[in-house]
């Protein structure tokens, strides 16, 4: 018997040298099953962050609120019409005080308290029915050095005396000093100098000599008290 009808009694030709044996259908299967849990892990991730990106952005709508911006510049002291203010929803800080949207027909007629630029947050501080100076009455700037006023810091509003000092030879009478009674309007530093402009109301009448006595710089400025 030959070697060739041996080899085919015994089973069948040999496999060639440099065959390489297929994997089994089952050990494939297990494969791709061992791969699905990272899928759907995946899967479940990407609806997590799904339903966490739309829970903020609930969130975020739900925290704005309607406000007042001022939608042309306004000067301090013309009246606010229709057209100088828009309403906006925004995110804003507890810290400020923004006029609510819904008051916007109440303002209109009302005067600017300070100058008022288009794109900024209309404050309750800005908006004032009354007019400063109003009638009757003129707007007077001091300026004070340290030792004419008090430390106390001034605020607008403050009743406070201008009081006449002596002259540069600290002569004093017995006469009572001229005083006269003011308002505090506004307060600003000048830093070259470190004196302390003071804008104050006071009445017409007497408008005149208190600006003549304060260009001498003779004169101090004297709080009284802010009870009421």
């Amino acid at each position: 018997m030959s070697l060739d009808t041996a080899q085919t009694t015994a089973g069948g030709p040999p496999p060639p040298p440099n065959a390489q044996t297929q994997p089994a259908p089952a050990t494939a299967a297990r494969v791709k099953a061992r791969r699905r849990p990272w899928v759907f892990a995946l899967m479940a991730a990407l609806v997590a962050a799904g339903a966490l990106g739309t829970a903020f952005a609930f969130t975020s709508v739900n925290d704005t609120q309607e406000v007042l911006v001022v939608s042309s510049d306004i000067k301090r002291g013309e009246i606010i019409e229709a057209g100088d203010l828009a309403v906006v929803r925004v995110s804003v800080d507890p810290a400020l005080t923004p006029v609510p949207g819904s008051q916007k027909a109440e303002l209109e007629g009302s005067r600017a308290a300070v100058d008022l630029w288009a794109g900024t947050l209309l404050s309750e501080q800005a908006v004032t029915d009354n007019l400063v100076p109003g009638e009757g009455e003129s707007l007077v700037g001091i300026s004070l050095t340290p030792g004419q006023m008090p430390s106390e810091p001034l605020y607008s509003g403050d009743a406070v005396r201008i009081v006449t000092t002596p002259g540069d030879q600290g002569e004093v009478t017995n006469e009572d000093p001229v005083t006269v009674e003011a308002v505090v309007v506004g307060v600003s530093r000048v830093q070259e100098t470190g004196e302390t402009v003071v804008d104050v109301s006071v009445p017409q009448a007497d408008a005149a000599d208190l600006a003549a006595r304060a260009a001498t710089g003779r004169v101090a400025l004297v709080l009284d008290t802010r009870e009421r």
